[in-house]
């Protein structure tokens, strides 16, 4: 019996210490215990991965939370599912196609007609690498889901945000914005030859470039808007990539990806965070990664780029007024 326990001690030990790793790397759960009681939390994507997490633990602190998502069956379950984990009855199921304007539009006119306030938006849903796909009008689907359809939606909030007084917005964005070049004469990639992962780089780099303008125009309104890179998660995000498929990424890569991977419950803890932390009121215009704000990449905080941008995706997405207020 004794020549097992040595064996059985390193393996323990071993265990242990990939554990204790892993909840290094990741981050760790969200040091904020508030309360989201009396909060109407707005949830794009929030159907599955750290949407759908974030929605269940904000549910959990007793917020009213709307579920904003394209496929309305798998909202409706996932709406279902979290009243019955949480019971808290007020979460609900609406449906937002991010890749059409007419839908955002359409979502943006039905909620503030129907909500009081609106306390928090989380614009969390995203595609990442798919093929050269074009929304409903015609751009690059990753620009046109992870930013344009997220600065149309909270372009038309705004007033509502503002009236609700306190109000946040999260834009999750990605580290991956780092290696992002906004290419104003083709954001549409309509001269160059498509490339999934520049086009997605570009897409996050936008979600950092409109925090920070959007930051500057809503400077004394009350409302606070930040960034943030949840960490790479387990979730479907990845499904483009082919990544979950591959019997190497699996077998030879499997024990690093169980360190450096999130699961969507760790993945949506920076989220909850930037949600409800009392000590972040007033904070805006900045980047998070996971729950420690950062200086994002240099392109991100180029003030002149932003303004640029806000002006462009403005004009594409048809905004009434360039103002944010």
């Amino acid at each position: 019996m004794n020549k097992y326990i040595l064996p059985l001690s390193i393996t323990g030990t071993v265990i242990g210490g990939m554990v204790l790793v892993k909840d290094y790397v990741s981050g760790g759960i969200c040091p904020s215990s508030a309360s989201a009681s009396g909060r109407t939390i707005i949830i794009t994507g929030a159907n599955t991965g750290i949407g759908k997490e974030t929605a269940r633990e904000l549910a959990k602190r007793g917020g009213k939370i709307i579920l904003a998502c394209r496929n309305m069956e798998k909202c409706e379950t996932a709406a279902r599912e979290i009243r019955g984990d949480t019971l808290n009855h007020h979460v609900y199921a609406r449906h937002l196609n991010l890749a059409s304007m007419k839908s955002v539009r359409e979502f943006a006119k039905k909620v503030t007609e129907e909500e009081n306030n609106i306390n928090v938006l989380i614009n969390n849903a995203g595609i990442m690498r798919c093929p050269h796909w074009q929304t409903e009008d015609g751009f690059e689907m990753q620009f046109g889901v992870n930013h344009l359809g997220h600065f149309l939606l909270t372009n038309l909030l705004l007033e509502k945000l503002k009236n609700s007084g306190n109000s946040r917005i999260i834009n999750v964005s990605s580290l991956a914005h780092i290696a992002g070049e906004i290419d104003f004469d083709d954001l549409n990639w309509e001269k160059r030859k498509y490339n999934t992962k520049a086009a997605y780089c570009q897409s996050k780099l936008a979600n950092v470039l409109f925090t920070k303008e959007l930051a500057k125009r809503l400077e004394g309104t009350g409302i606070t808007v930040n960034a943030v890179h949840p960490g790479v998660t387990n979730t479907e995000l990845g499904r483009h990539t082919g990544m979950h498929k591959s019997t190497f990424s699996s077998t030879v890569l499997g024990p690093l990806f169980f360190l450096l991977i999130k699961s969507p419950k760790i993945g949506a803890q920076p989220s909850i965070y930037l949600s409800v932390a009392e000590e972040l009121e007033g904070i805006s215009g900045k980047y998070f990664d996971a729950m420690k704000q950062k200086d994002p990449s240099p392109q991100a905080m180029d003030d002149e780029k932003a303004r640029h941008l806000w002006e462009i995706s403005a004009k594409l997405v048809r905004l009434e007024s360039n103002k944010a207020t």
